[in-house]
């Protein structure tokens, strides 16, 4: 697994506790930025560099984008 800072873990885990953890169960940026109370911005950033890691995969849907967990920390 790639090396993950404090806030990616904190996104990872976010996503597992919200049952994030196969594609039927996708959440979005707006979920995991309520669950963990961090600015959304820094949330989204973070989501983007968690699926360049290949640690999250996301779901392109009509709405928003949707993610879940691929390798569990």
């Amino acid at each position: 697994m790639a090396e993950l800072n404090d806030v990616e873990r904190l996104i990872v885990k976010t996503l597992q506790e919200l049952g994030a953890t196969k594609p039927e169960v996708l959440k979005t940026a707006d979920d995991v930025m309520k669950k963990s109370n961090r600015p959304k911005s820094m949330v989204t950033n973070t989501l983007t560099n968690l699926v360049n890691k290949g640690v999250l995969k996301r779901v392109a849907r009509e709405k928003s984008s949707g993610y879940y967990v691929l390798q569990t920390i």
